[in-house]
C-alpha cells in the first residue's frame, strides 16, 4: 500500500504503473472516493468538537432552561454524529479496498513487457552440458534410482502429488543444510516459520486480495501460504523495531502450499509445479531508503547466484518486465536453471523488493535518528525451492551409465559421491 499524500501528488505516475503492470485500476475512481473520505472525516470531527464545547458550556452554566436548551442542542449534534460516523465506516470500506489495489511503481531500470516472455536476460553462467548419449528426465532418472513415487503420490495426495524417497530425501536436507550454513555465515539469521497463517500477513505482503485464488483457505479463514515470506514479514507486525538492529537479516524454511489456478495443464508431470513444497527464503528488513533497497537487492541475487554457482547448474539471471511484476513490487529478478531434457532454463529463484509497499500495511517501523516513525523497506528472495531444484541438478549431473554424480559442496551431508 502506498501513502495516500504520494499518490495524490504522483497520480499520473500511479496510472502509468497500473498501465505498465496491466493492473486494472483507476486512481481517479480512489481519488473521488477520498475526497469523500476526507469531507465526512471533517463533518465528524466538527461534531465532535461541538459535542465537546456543549458539554464544557452545560458543566459552565447556571441557568436551568440554557442548560436545556444546551443538552437539547448536544442531542442533535450527537445524532448527527452519529449519523456521518455510520456514513464514514461505509466510505472507509470502499476508501480501503481502493487502497490495497493501488499498484507500486517500478524502478526505472523495470523493461516494459506484457509478460515473462519480454523479460530481459541480465546474465549467464556456467556451461550447458553435451550429452554424446541418450539423456533422461529427471523423471526417468528418479524413478530408476527409487527416488521418486508420483503414481502413489496421486493415489494418496491428488493431482501433483508426490513421494521422494531415499537419496531424493538426503539430497534435500543436504540442499537445506548446504543453503542455511552458507547464509548463517553471511549474517542471515535462521527461522523455521508457520506455513498456516492469519489473513492480515497475507493482506500485508500482498498476496491477498488479488492472489487469493492461489491459495489454500481453511475452514477458519486462515491460509497456508505459498513462501515463507509471508510468515517471516508478519513476525513484526504492528512492532517497532530499533534503526540500530537494521538490517534484519533472515534465512527462513517452511513447508509452501500452492493451488497454482490457472496452471492445469502446465507441467502436469515431474516435479516442476507442485501444490506442496518447501521453500529456503531470504528476507530483509532495512532502512526507508532506495538506495538502500536497491545493495540488498543486488546482495540477495548474489547470494542465490553462489548458491547455484556451488551446486554447479548452469542457468541465466533475467529482469522481470513490468507485465510479469506482482502488485507490490518495485524491482524482481529471476534466476532460471538450464533444464537440460527440455532444452531451456526454468525458473527456480525470484528475487524482489518493495520499498515500503508491504510494511506500511504492516504497521512495521522503526524510529529514525530524528525521533521520526519510518515505515522499513522489506526485500526477499529464494534462497532453494526443493524439491524443484531437483530437477536441474539430478539431469545436469546424470551420467551415460545412469548414475547421477553428487556436487561435491554436498557430498559431507550424502556421504557419498555418486548415486548409483
Amino acid at each position: 500500500m502506498l501513502d495516500i499524500k504520494f499518490i495524490r501528488e504522483n497520480k499520473d505516475l500511479i496510472q502509468e504503473a497500473a498501465r505498465k503492470k496491466l493492473i486494472d485500476f483507476k486512481v481517479d475512481e480512489l481519488l473521488a472516493i477520498d475526497d469523500e473520505r476526507i469531507k465526512t472525516l471533517q463533518l465528524v470531527e466538527a461534531a465532535r468538537k461541538r459535542q465537546n464545547e456543549v458539554s464544557d458550556e452545560i458543566v459552565r452554566t447556571q441557568d436551568p432552561a440554557v442548560r436545556q436548551k444546551l443538552i437539547d442542542e448536544m442531542k442533535a449534534v450527537k445524532d448527527e454524529s452519529v449519523k456521518n460516523e455510520e456514513i464514514l465506516k461505509d466510505v472507509m470500506k470502499g476508501w480501503q479496498a481502493q487502497m490495497v489495489r493501488v499498484p507500486n511503481v517500478p524502478d526505472m531500470s523495470v523493461p516494459e513487457g506484457k509478460d515473462d516472455s519480454e523479460n530481459q536476460e541480465f546474465s549467464v553462467w556456467g556451461d550447458r552440458p553435451k550429452f554424446n548419449y541418450k539423456m533422461k528426465s529427471h523423471i526417468d532418472l528418479m524413478t530408476d534410482h527409487h527416488m521418486v513415487d508420483f503414481e502413489r503420490g496421486a493415489k494418496v495426495s491428488g493431482f501433483r502429488g508426490y513421494f521422494l524417497k531415499n537419496d531424493a530425501v538426503m539430497l534435500s536436507f543436504a540442499l537445506w543444510q548446504y543453503c542455511l550454513e552458507m547464509l548463517q555465515k553471511d549474517g542471515f539469521k535462521p527461522m523455521l516459520v508457520p506455513s498456516l497463517v492469519r489473513p492480515e500477513s497475507f493482506f500485508g505482503t500482498g498476496y491477498l486480495p488479488q492472489g487469493e485464488e492461489d491459495l489454500y483457505k481453511t475452514q477458519d479463514g486462515d491460509f497456508l501460504a505459498g513462501t515463507a515470506e509471508v510468515a517471516t514479514m508478519g513476525y513484526l507486525m504492528n512492532e517497532m523495531v530499533e534503526k540500530r538492529d537494521l538490517p534484519k537479516l533472515w534465512v527462513s524454511f517452511s513447508p509452501c502450499f500452492r493451488r497454482e489456478a490457472g496452471s492445469h495443464g502446465k507441467d502436469t508431470r515431474g516435479l516442476i509445479r507442485l501444490h506442496e513444497f518447501y521453500k529456503v527464503e531470504q528476507v530483509i528488513l532495512c532502512e526507508a531508503n532506495h538506495e538502500e533497497s536497491v545493495k540488498w537487492h543486488e546482495k540477495l541475487r548474489e547470494n542465490a547466484e553462489k548458491i547455484m554457482q556451488g551446486l554447479g547448474i548452469p542457468y541465466h539471471v533475467v529482469v522481470n518486465c513490468t507485465g510479469d511484476l506482482g502488485q507490490g513490487q518495485v524491482k524482481k529478478y529471476d534466476i532460471e536453471a538450464w533444464v537440460p531434457s527440455e532444452n531451456k532454463y526454468r525458473e527456480t529463484h525470484s528475487i524482489s523488493y518493495f520499498h515500503d509497499f508491504q510494511t506500511r500495511r504492516l504497521n512495521l517501523k522503526y524510529k529514525d535518528d530524528d525521533g521520526k516513525a519510518r515505515f522499513a523497506h522489506s526485500l526477499n528472495g529464494t534462497a532453494l525451492a526443493s524439491p524443484r531444484i531437483l530437477v536441474p541438478l539430478i539431469e545436469n549431473y546424470q551420467n551415460e551409465d545412469g548414475s547421477i554424480t553428487i556436487p561435491e559442496v554436498l557430498r559431507k551431508y550424502m556421504g557419498k559421491d555418486v548415486i548409483r
